[in-house]
């Protein structure tokens, strides 16, 4: 790992502790030695199937970090129309083809926070969920969505 990325990924850590932004209740490194592998804890957006929940995310960031995105997935499983049902797996733009290096491991959880809010049910790794949201059956997939 380059000294630009470690410099990085401390400012971060140092910026999140200091003034963490509503919604992200957790921002860290798993373990002190590992600056690659983090974990978060995201509040369930208001006003939605996922209010009143948390979920976990394990993060691992890429060794050109910031120059490359890191990968997110939840941990646990999660009813939604962008991430896979089994593996957590999060098809966001912004940790992908649309990752810049103005991206901070906070913005880009609170992007995953605002996905939860705001399904993209015509780019699915959940057809199910894609499904039930294209037919306007919210009743099921909130239900679906609700459970743990």
């Amino acid at each position: 790992m380059s000294s630009r990325t470690t410099k990085r990924l401390l400012s971060e850590l140092q910026e999140y502790n200091s003034a963490p932004p509503p919604g992200l209740v957790h921002l860290a490194p798993t373990d002190d030695d590992d600056l690659l592998r983090w974990s978060a804890r995201l509040a369930g957006p208001p006003d939605t199937a996922f209010a009143d929940r948390t979920f976990h995310l394990l993060i691992n960031i890429p060794t050109a970090y910031p120059a490359q995105p890191p990968t997110m997935s939840f941990q646990g499983r999660v009813f939604h129309p962008n991430v896979h049902y089994k593996t957590g797996e999060i098809c966001l733009d912004v940790l992908k083809e649309q990752w810049s290096p103005v991206w901070t491991l906070s913005s880009a959880c609170l992007a995953v926070q605002a996905l939860l809010a705001a399904p993209e049910p015509s780019s699915p790794l959940n057809v199910d969920a894609a499904n039930l949201l294209r037919c306007g059956d919210l009743v099921a997939f909130n239900a679906l969505a609700r459970l743990p």
